[in-house]
């Protein structure tokens, strides 16, 4: 016979629902983590010191600003200094005048410089500021080197230029020639000048013509034709025949062309008795 056993049994709870939502509870604090070492890898030290450079930065030109416009003023004067020959101190300084009463910090001191140095006789100029109220200027003057064709001068650089005063240079020697040659007058004027000095005998002027003919002048009024050709072997020579053979004559000498392979040709003085062509 079978017994019945009656086994209960207890019942066994089902999985609890999941919640909504679960997800976003279990990765918030993976994210806090995140955000946590990032902030902690942040040097805070050199953003603060970054941020202050450039606010600095930012307000340095504004307060410069302000402290410039504080203290400037209106230039009362202006101080011309170097050794004038040409130009006029009072000149300068009319020319200058200009600028008094301009602002010290604003007045442009290259426009000082460019409109002094287009004056005919202003090699350059140096232009600073003299606190509290004055410029100061410098001026240097070109070197005439000798006078040139029309009335003007040439400086020691080469330049030509035209001086409303030329005459102020003095007793300078005479060069001519077409003024896209001024460099090879004076280098021939120079080479002429030292030799001639070599031997007693001084330079006045050389000409070169516009075919390229070169014809020296001594301080004696010599005139010595060189022609185009040889200009440097025809010159020795001249030097040559003048140390031999007209030294004691050389007031009688009105002229000598060189121009003659094996001498040269003498024109003498109108009063002078004549000695023959060729000597």
């Amino acid at each position: 016979m079978l017994e019945r056993i009656l086994i209960r049994s207890q019942p066994v709870p089902s999985d609890p629902p999941k919640r909504r939502g679960a997800t976003t509870l279990d990765t918030e604090p993976g994210r806090l983590r995140l955000l946590g070492a990032i902030l902690s890898a942040v040097p805070w030290g050199q953003v603060v010191i970054g941020a202050g450079i450039v606010m600095l930065a930012a307000l340095v030109p504004w307060g410069t600003g302000q402290v410039l416009g504080a203290m400037d003023r209106q230039v009362m004067a202006i101080d011309i200094t170097g050794e004038l020959v040409g130009e006029s101190r009072v000149a300068l300084e009319r020319a200058a005048g200009q600028w008094v009463g301009r602002s010290f910090f604003a007045t442009d001191l290259s426009d000082v410089k460019d409109r002094l140095e287009q004056r005919p006789w202003v090699e350059s100029a140096a232009v600073k500021r003299v606190w509290p109220d004055r410029l100061a200027i410098e001026i240097r003057e070109k070197k005439p080197l000798a006078y040139w064709s029309d009335g003007r001068l040439v400086s020691r650089s080469g330049e030509v230029f035209a001086p409303p005063n030329p005459e102020v240079a003095g007793r300078l020697p005479l060069l001519s020639g077409p003024d896209e040659r001024v460099m090879d007058v004076i280098r021939m004027a120079r080479t002429m000048s030292d030799t001639l000095t070599e031997n007693g005998l001084g330079f006045a002027g050389l000409s070169l013509e516009q075919r390229g003919a070169w014809t020296l002048t001594l301080a004696n009024g010599i005139e010595v034709v060189l022609g185009r050709d040889q200009v440097t072997e025809r010159f020795d020579r001249f030097v040559t025949v003048y140390q031999e053979r007209l030294v004691s004559r050389a007031n009688e000498v009105k002229r000598v062309d060189a121009r003659y392979s094996n001498g040269v040709a003498v024109k003498w003085k109108a009063e002078a008795a004549p000695s023959g062509k060729n000597t």
